[in-house]
């Protein structure tokens, strides 16, 4: 049976800050970057849309992701209503925070917020910290250039 919701047949460019509207409002995406072979790989990820426009996503150096934004910095997000029938892709250039060193470092630092701003208060910082060094922590940062999707009335 056809869904008769009110919705376009196609989705097309939209408004990016209609689009970060969206986003802001959610913190679970499908990341897509780029393989060697030019194929989509795609990651479930939970990310964070900061006040300076910035998404940032929490990564494990080594891991798929990682390497192909190292490679192929050209990144997007999908982001779905809860219903599936709206949603948002963000496209944009994304830069590699370093790995994290050193509990105290700058990256961890990012991380700690990042956690703060996804998931609330952590029960041990110290143990938060030092698991982020040695998971080899970095951020995802996604600097959004234009947006598609479907996005009709809630």
């Amino acid at each position: 049976m056809r869904n008769e919701r009110a919705v376009p047949a196609v989705a097309g460019d939209m408004d990016l800050t209609a689009a970060l509207d969206f986003v802001a409002t959610r913190h679970q995406g499908v990341l897509t970057t780029l393989k060697a072979d030019g194929r989509p790989q795609l990651s479930n990820i939970a990310y964070r849309l900061g006040d300076d426009g910035v998404i940032r996503i929490s990564v494990t150096a080594g891991r798929a992701k990682t390497k192909n934004i190292e490679r192929d910095s050209r990144v997007s997000l999908h982001v779905t209503r809860d219903d599936f029938y709206a949603y948002a892709v963000v496209e944009g250039a994304a830069e590699l925070t370093p790995v994290a060193a050193a509990p105290d470092d700058a990256t961890v630092e990012q991380l700690v917020e990042y956690y703060r701003a996804v998931s609330g208060e952590h029960p041990d910082w110290d143990d938060y910290r030092r698991a982020m060094v040695a998971d080899g922590r970095l951020l995802v940062l996604l600097r959004p250039k234009r947006a598609y999707g479907m996005l009709p009335d809630q």
